[in-house]
């Protein structure tokens, strides 16, 4: 039992490392040479668990080869467009001016139930809304409305706009993120100061975010309501 369980450890770490070093998209939605990676890491990664008289080497070497092998395949895909749509194919438009192309999606064999469904998915009911839809490479659908049924923009209401970054977590359950307070420019004891003002300490806090304005959210460990303070703009006290 201790074999199985020391086996299963090592490649669940080494497993969670291949996934990393192959790159994000491995954990959205994957290109086709990327899924075939994918099911065979797994389905090799199984074998030294289900039989303790495979060599864990046996399951790590295949492993780390189809990893290396997919970094490379993704290199040259960048450096060939050609090799690329061949292992990855093209996008392919499915809807042009509002007009269904009927041959790309027999080439696709997508039916008309398939084709709604996904504009469901992109929470389009009524196909006379949509001006253009493409099918990427992974297989989702890309959607653009027509002018006159997409929702009206600040530019088109000609109302202004500031553009900021979303706000960063900045206390989590008691804790100071670094990171996050240097890159919005602000100390501890800056923090500590507003806090204190609303009856807090670092401690009370749940959740605490801040935008690069000093707007703050704060959510203490008591259940009391939400509160949004202010904290002053760059503020660099040590």
């Amino acid at each position: 039992m201790c074999v199985v369980l020391i086996r299963s450890v090592m490649l669940y770490i080494l497993v969670i490392f291949a996934v990393r070093l192959m790159g994000k998209r491995q954990l959205g939605e994957l290109q086709p040479s990327e899924l075939v990676i994918t099911i065979l890491v797994s389905n090799i990664a199984t074998l030294p668990i289900e039989d303790v008289n495979i060599p864990v080497v046996v399951g790590v070497t295949p492993i780390l080869a189809l990893v290396c092998f997919e970094v490379i395949v993704s290199c040259l895909n960048l450096k060939f467009p050609k090799l690329r749509r061949l292992i990855s194919g093209s996008p392919k438009i499915v809807v042009r001016g509002g007009c269904i192309e009927r041959d790309i999606l027999r080439e696709l064999r997508f039916s008309a139930d398939d084709l709604l469904m996904a504009l469901r998915g992109k929470d389009i009911f009524d196909l006379s809304e949509v001006q253009y839809a493409i099918v990427e490479t992974t297989g989702s659908i890309s959607v653009m409305k027509k002018p006159t049924e997409a929702p009206p923009t600040r530019t088109d209401m000609k109302i202004a706009a500031d553009c900021s970054d979303p706000p960063v977590l900045i206390i989590s359950d008691g804790r100071l993120i670094c990171k996050a307070m240097e890159s919005l420019k602000l100390s501890r004891s800056t923090v500590e100061a507003e806090l204190k003002k609303n009856g807090l300490s670092i401690e009370d806090v749940f959740i605490m975010t801040a935008d690069d304005s000093g707007n703050c959210f704060v959510a203490d460990k008591q259940g009391s309501p939400p509160k949004k303070l202010r904290i002053g703009e760059n503020n660099d006290e040590s």
